[in-house]
């Protein structure tokens, strides 16, 4: 199977309930829902698609020791819980696109309860 393509990530994407994108801070393609940020990808040097997510504390605790993974720049430097792909050696696309629709579910429950409730979720 072939890695994950930028148009794979977007499709993806906007695959989940209530999302927009937009491409900022120097050409990544960042998703929201809601207006909140749960995924970034771009900023690649490697082979792979470079994507950042938000996890739990405890994924962000295992994943930032894999390999291919590390707490994502800037963000996790916040005290924020980010993880940045930046390889599949230790994260296939298949997790990679758990963890994506994990860090939407996560967003999504930090809005307010009138936001949840105008979207349906």
């Amino acid at each position: 199977m072939l890695p994950m393509t930028l148009d794979d990530y977007n499709a993806f994407c906007a695959a989940l309930p209530h999302t927009t994108r937009v491409v900022q801070w120097g050409g990544a393609h960042v998703w929201k829902v809601a207006g909140k940020v749960f995924a970034i990808a771009g900023w690649s040097s490697g082979v792979d698609l470079a994507v950042t997510f938000k996890c739990s504390e405890m994924a962000f605790d295992v994943l930032k020791e894999q390999p291919g993974l590390r707490p994502a720049p800037y963000l996790a430097s916040r005290g924020m819980t980010w993880i940045q792909r930046v390889s599949a050696e230790a994260m296939d696309d298949a997790a990679l696109c758990d963890y994506l629709r994990e860090s939407h579910r996560l967003v999504a429950a930090k809005l307010s309860k009138k936001a949840r409730a105008a979207l349906g979720l």
